[in-house]
């Protein structure tokens, strides 16, 4: 007997407590904006496409898994954030999220600037022609290498992150001739509502400066002594797939307070304040993140009724966007390889990717949403584990989706809102080769990270 003659509904209704999963949804094959990127829609034949491309084609040609990139959408959201800021504030799209030549050039033209944490992603930016004044050097232990690099090639800032890296910066811009610019990195102690190792903002954790006790305002005293520096201002960042603003209103108005407490002590009012990053993207039809320009009014109000009620000038603000440009512009596009019906559980669908090309399900228990992208159906709703083929019961994908009951092995199934963290943390967990990231645009294809071969494997093994 096929498997879609078995009505879902017996399959989990009887084992699993009541309400304890949401409805099916109404048709299978629709799929929701608010989780995939602009061009993406379904052509007559009720196959997938993103920017005039169909999913069935692109597999043929590149191969799965791989990462599908919508250049249109990246650059329509650096400039939605680059606009809803306007040209008294700063955007720093935070290159942890994806980073690649294409990316920086894109960014570069967008006249976005460029947040990067390490030796290789400032590599990167400037390998790809973003100016020096328009990146950000972070990290909680940057080498004297990297602070080299950063200060000889002429960095807007350094966002520095502990009293040693106060002198390190200081000493190795005096041995260049040059001042930096630095802004110290506090936390704040807000509780973003987020996985515990994406909530950057408590004072038990390594990144910053806290407030608390007093070390972010003796970090201040330092930096405004040391000859080699320029302190510019403060930075904060709270955490990581936030959906409201009440956090940021809390962590400006600490950070208010010490500027206040700065410009009382120093007779110096700092000209720049940074916000950071974090706002939530739709990974699922549940999540309801906000629009950049909601974002901006609400950031700008608060950070001006802070500073008026301090008696401050506004400082110029800068904001940290990674996820919430990249995330939603990509997907990842798998085949099926296996079907497992557990019989009054649930079916495994293993697909020829896994943990190795998205780990965020198993480091953070991420929820995504899973669509069959290469063919519509008519069958009933499957509860469904989309699985890799990693030698590990961790290696999930999405952890509980409804998917039509006849999928079947050959199919393709696409997992939307990729975009951020999966190529970036992507592994050779079990020798697997990294999957492509090809851009689609206007009915092109290309791709700007390749696939990993085998003889990438082999280069670095050398033993």
């Amino acid at each position: 007997m096929s498997r879609s003659a078995h009505p879902a509904g017996p399959r989990y209704a009887d084992v699993l407590p009541e309400g304890h999963y949401p409805a099916p949804p109404a048709d299978l094959n629709a799929l929701e904006p608010r989780v995939w990127s602009r061009t993406v829609s379904r052509n007559a034949d009720g196959v997938v496409t993103v920017g005039g491309l169909d999913v069935n084609r692109l597999a043929e040609e590149f191969g799965t898994p791989a990462y599908f990139l919508d250049e249109d959408d990246f650059r329509a959201r650096c400039r939605a954030w680059r606009e809803a800021f306007g040209p008294d504030a700063d955007v720093f799209y935070a290159g942890k999220a994806f980073l690649s030549r294409a990316v920086v050039r894109w960014l570069t033209e967008e006249g976005l600037n460029l947040d990067v944490c390490s030796g290789g992603e400032l590599a990167t930016a400037l390998d790809a022609g973003m100016p020096a004044e328009r990146i950000a050097l972070h990290g909680n232990n940057k080498s004297v290498e990297e602070i080299t690099r950063a200060v000889e090639e002429g960095v807007g800032r350094i966002v520095v992150d502990s009293f040693q890296e106060l002198v390190r910066v200081a000493h190795i811009a005096q041995r260049a001739g040059k001042r930096q610019r630095v802004q110290i990195r506090v936390t704040v102690g807000v509780e973003a509502h987020t996985h515990e190792f994406i909530a950057t903002a408590h004072e038990d954790q390594k990144f910053g400066l806290p407030l608390a006790g007093g070390q972010a305002a003796e970090a201040v005293r330092r930096a405004l002594k040391l000859d080699g520096l320029e302190l510019v201002g403060i930075h904060s960042h709270i955490g990581s797939q936030i959906f409201d603003t009440s956090g940021f209103e809390v962590a400006a108005r600490r950070v208010v307070g010490l500027l206040r407490e700065v410009r009382d002590e120093h007779g110096v009012e700092l000209p720049e304040i940074d916000l950071g990053g974090g706002l939530g993207i739709a990974y699922t039809p549940d999540d309801d993140p906000r629009e950049p320009h909601e974002i901006a009014t609400a950031l700008r109000a608060i950070v001006e009724r802070e500073c008026a009620a301090a008696g401050l000038a506004v400082p110029r603000l800068s904001v940290e966007p990674g996820r919430a440009i990249v995330g939603p512009t990509a997907f990842t596009l798998y085949e099926v390889g296996t079907v497992k019906e557990l019989p009054g559980l649930r079916t495994y669908v293993s697909v020829d990717g896994g943990m190795s090309d998205n780990i965020r399900t198993a480091l953070y228990d991420a929820d995504y949403s899973v669509a069959l992208v290469s063919r519509t159906s008519t069958a009933g709703p499957m509860l469904s584990r989309v699985v890799g083929k990693h030698c590990e019961s961790g290696d999930i994908v999405v952890r509980d989706a409804f998917l039509p009951a006849d999928v079947a092995p050959g199919d393709l199934l696409a997992v939307p809102a990729t975009g951020a963290y999966c190529r970036s943390m992507a592994s050779n967990y079990n020798h697997a080769l990294r999957p492509p990231v090809v851009v689609v645009k206007d009915g092109a294809a290309r791709v700007i990270v390749r696939r990993e071969t085998e003889e990438d494997l082999f280069r670095l093994d050398v033993g």
